[in-house]
């Protein structure tokens, strides 16, 4: 059988600090030096007041479920043998919504609400932000 390998992120001068952080076990977001806005994905200015001037800052890692779909369908080919799989759109603390996953429990269990934690998986050559429901163990079952 043929493996056919995972996408990877390819990171630019926008994402290259987020991606470092994620090696390094940090949740790393750009916070906006004029308003004050942390936002994901960063692009060139600030979604909230059009200001250039970003500073890194590691984020709690604390977050909610906002909404969560369960694939029973891979879609592509390298995640077939990882169904059934979610993905959750987590509302960090510190504001921004991000698409991952909710890992240490089947994926039938995630609930909208729920709290999470962050944490940090390898995958490959990359390290993947992935979340585990708050108070839980780390290891996987």
């Amino acid at each position: 059988m043929i493996r056919i390998p995972v996408p990877h992120p390819e990171p630019d001068k926008y994402t290259q600090p987020y991606w470092d952080g994620l090696k390094a076990g940090r949740l790393l977001l750009p916070r906006c030096c004029n308003c004050g806005h942390v936002q994901m994905p960063m692009g060139p200015c600030c979604a909230e007041c059009l200001a250039e001037d970003f500073a890194w800052e590691a984020m709690s890692g604390r977050g909610t479920v906002w909404a969560y779909v369960v694939y029973h369908h891979a879609f592509h080919p390298a995640f077939a043998d990882r169904l059934p799989y979610n993905v959750a759109l987590v509302e960090l603390v510190e504001g921004p919504r991000l698409l991952s996953n909710v890992v240490g429990i089947a994926a039938d269990v995630v609930r909208t609400g729920m709290q999470l934690q962050a944490v940090f998986e390898p995958e490959g050559d990359a390290t993947l932000l992935r979340f585990r429901p708050a108070g839980a163990s780390e290891e996987k079952p």
